[in-house]
């Protein structure tokens, strides 16, 4: 965390006069008990019945879990599968609501409303997950899409947001090379391509001119390397680099020639926007599988007319 109470800029917007208990004093045993965790779901067992609804088991005390979420015909002794977060007096409760992620999850969450103090997003709760100015990296605005890693303030215990990236990324330096197997998460999109997280621990880019398909922040791919710049900033390729990458785009054009009864119109002299809308690759890329594909004798070539998958009878 970025610095040791992310909820202080929200504080100082309340009234000077307006004096809250912190989580901490109101339920001392969320401080001192290891299994009392909140931001995360919990099998908990129905310790008694109540006006209210039911209260579970939690730890060495019990958290409540109102009417509205009580399962029908529901018991004493009975376990049932919560989320457990903060209300808005900061008092631990119950949910049988799931929300998009839990404490340590990455996930994309679309901008609600926005305050002084900070913004809110939809993740599934009634109560919206708030992500305070000071773990803002940038501007957000109602209706927009963001990378949000869920976390929770150990003072507090309150779930919120950050979309610093040094939250988002670990910050590790990783001996990255040309060609290397990576795991990405789309962090944001701008007119030349995809800020890409690189398995959590730094930042890659994803070219538009070089991706063959549309993605949406949020969007998780297996990715590799393409190049790693003097300066330190990382180019990323949804396929493997060179001919390794051959047998994945082969197998993508008997796809699509099987789902459009064994014929495509693309071929060598097609305009490269006509062979991306039928196949999401390069005209390059389809000319190299075209041809292991023919070398295989499974497609037949008909010159301007297209492609055909061969049939058992040689056609």
């Amino acid at each position: 965390m970025s610095e040791k109470n992310p909820w202080k800029s929200a504080k100082q917007s309340l009234k000077k006069s307006q004096k809250r208990s912190s989580s901490r004093q109101s339920h001392p045993f969320l401080a001192q008990d290891p299994e009392a965790v909140v931001g995360q779901f919990h099998d908990l067992p129905v310790e008694n019945l109540s006006d209210y609804g039911v209260y579970l088991s939690f730890g060495r005390d019990r958290v409540l879990l109102p009417n509205k979420y009580v399962p029908e015909g529901i018991a004493v002794g009975e376990k049932v599968r919560v989320f457990i977060h903060t209300d808005s007096e900061d008092r631990p409760v119950a949910t049988t609501l799931e929300p998009a992620g839990v404490v340590g999850d990455i996930v994309a969450l679309k901008v609600k409303d926005t305050a002084a103090f900070g913004v809110f997003m939809a993740w599934g709760l009634e109560k919206d997950l708030l992500i305070p100015r000071s773990q803002q990296q940038g501007r957000m605005e109602p209706g927009e899409t963001h990378l949000v890693k869920i976390c929770l303030d150990d003072a507090s215990h309150r779930v919120y947001g950050s979309t610093l990236m040094t939250e988002l990324c670990s910050g590790n330096d990783q001996a990255l090379a040309a060609g290397d197997a990576v795991d990405l998460i789309i962090h944001s999109i701008s007119p030349i391509g995809y800020t890409a997280l690189i398995n959590r621990s730094c930042r890659g880019m994803l070219y538009k001119n070089e991706t063959f398909e549309t993605l949406s922040v949020g969007d998780r791919h297996r990715g590799y390397v393409l190049r790693v710049r003097e300066d330190g900033k990382v180019d990323l390729t949804l396929k493997q680099p060179g001919y390794a990458s051959v047998e994945g785009s082969a197998r993508k054009i008997l796809e699509v020639l099987t789902a459009n009864d064994g014929f495509s119109p693309c071929h060598d002299k097609s305009r490269p926007e006509e062979i991306r809308a039928a196949f999401s690759m390069s005209k390059k890329e389809f000319k190299r599988a075209v041809g292991s594909l023919y070398k295989q004798g499974r497609i037949t070539l008909h010159g301007t007319e297209g492609i055909r998958l061969k049939t058992a009878s040689g056609s």
